[in-house]
Parts: C-alpha cells; structure tokens; sequence
C-alpha cells in the first residue's frame, strides 16, 4: 500500500503561480495528494496577462513522465496546456506506453475570452491522440465546440456537444458553462449512459485566474484516492467553489482563486 495517494500534471508553468502547474500542484496538497509534475512550457505572465512562451524539449518532457512513472507511480493523471502538436504526440505516447490512467484531458485549447492557445494541427493532435486516453475531458464552452464541431450558445448545445465529444473516442465528458446561464455555474456530464445538468451557485468575485486548470487537479485528485469519475467531478466542483470563495487578490489584474482554503483559519480570513 502507498503511504499516500499520487498524481501527476503535465502540463504548463504559470510564473504567476495561478494557473498551471502551480495551480495543480496547489490542489493536489490541499486534497492530501502527493503531487508530481511534467512540465511542458514555461510562461511569463501575471494577473495581467501572457508576455511570452516557450516549449520545453520534447524528449525532456517525455523523460520527466519516464522517471516518475517509473520509480514513484501514478495513480491518476491530468493533462494542461501541451502547445503544440509535438507535445502532444509525444504525451500521448507515454501516456500509452505507460499505461497511465485514469486520466483527466483539459484540452487548453481556447481561454474563457476565446483567445486561441493552439493552431489547428494542435487541436486536432486532441482528436487523434489524446481523446481516445482520455477517461475524462473537461473543455470549456469554446474547446467544446472545436472538439464538436458544434456552435455552443445553449444548455441544449452544451448536451450535444457532450455526446459528439463522447463519440469522438472520450470515456467521459464535462462541458463547463462558465457563465453561460446567468446565476448559475453550469456543466453537462455525459458519459455514454447518462446525460446529466450539474448546476452550482455562482460565486461573485474578479479572482477566477487558474478555475479550469482546479477543477480538473481536484477531479484527478479525488481519481487518485478511489473515488469514481463521477463522484470526483462533484466533490471537486464543490472544492472549486469555495476556493472561489477564498479568491487571492493579489496583483493589478484577475488573482487566483484560493486553493489552501482548506487551512486558512475562517475568524483570520473571510471569503468574499
């Protein structure tokens, strides 16, 4: 028996410390995960946005998956921002020789704003390689309709979308609506059975820098300790919410939300 449950990130540096590898590695603490990393790309950026990129050698990120797998183990995994198509080809042929699983995609293809993060030979390095891995996939709004082919404007897009996506090779998927209904945090769970609307309360705050890269760390968390994919997309919607809560306003622009709520004392430190 392993004396705790491990995860690993492969994903991309935030110098900010909101997002990324940071914003996984802060998660999988806070949950009582060891927690391990592959990085990448390393970013220059603030609460104020991206300066600059740079890809790390791909056979460098293929040995840094090697050495942990190898010597520690893994008992769940989730992918970030891999860059470009040679990343991509490269993860997901050591995520097969390997045989890591489970395994959560976030496919870090578009921001919430919709800028795009990747070309399209990339995108499709998602379809092909990565999707038929995936136990789940978690794409936001714009990722979901690029995956699907779909314009996703409706909860009824949203579903449909979820079950295209599924069909293209992914176990499981989760559509996060962000603020697609006003009031509510909507996401669409599909995963070739069960078609089901998981609706939360919307947490008002400017603090929301690093929520999809949460979400999908919480989810690979509670994977690495046993839970079922289901039960660990609701219990980390409900992490991701209070850390919402505890958003950091830190910096001139959009701070982190607030992965160590769990260990903040609440008389010494009150949500917003």
């Amino acid at each position: 028996m392993n004396p705790i449950p491990r995860a690993l990130t492969i994903a991309g540096s935030d110098s900010g410390g909101g997002a990324g590898i940071q914003a996984d590695l802060k998660t999988f603490l806070a949950l009582g995960v060891h927690g391990m990393s592959a990085i990448t790309c390393t970013t220059a950026q603030n609460t104020l946005g991206v300066r600059s990129v740079v890809a790390l050698p791909v056979a460098h990120i293929a040995d840094q998956i090697d050495m942990v797998v190898t010597d520690i183990g893994v008992d769940a995994a989730k992918t970030g921002m891999l860059l470009n198509r040679e990343i991509i080809d490269a993860v997901a042929e050591q995520i097969k020789r390997l045989h890591i699983a489970p395994l959560v995609v976030d496919p870090v293809m578009v921001s919430r704003t919709g800028a795009r993060l990747l070309d399209e030979a990339a995108s499709a390095g998602y379809l092909q390689a990565l999707l038929p891995l995936a136990s789940l996939i978690t794409p936001n709004l714009h990722e979901a309709e690029i995956l699907s082919g779909l314009s996703v404007h409706t909860l009824d897009d949203m579903q449909e979308a979820a079950r295209r996506i599924h069909g293209a090779g992914a176990k499981a998927v989760l559509v996060k609506g962000g603020g697609l209904l006003s009031g509510r945090g909507t996401d669409v769970w599909f995963d070739g059975a069960r078609i089901q609307v998981l609706a939360s309360s919307t947490v008002i705050t400017p603090h929301t820098h690093g929520t999809g890269c949460t979400l999908a760390a919480a989810i690979t968390a509670y994977l690495s300790q046993g839970y079922s994919l289901f039960e660990a997309v609701l219990k980390a919607k409900e992490f991701l919410i209070t850390a919402l809560r505890y958003g950091l306003a830190l910096g001139q622009g959009q701070g982190p939300v607030g992965h160590a709520w769990a260990s903040i004392s609440p008389p010494a430190r009150e949500p917003l």
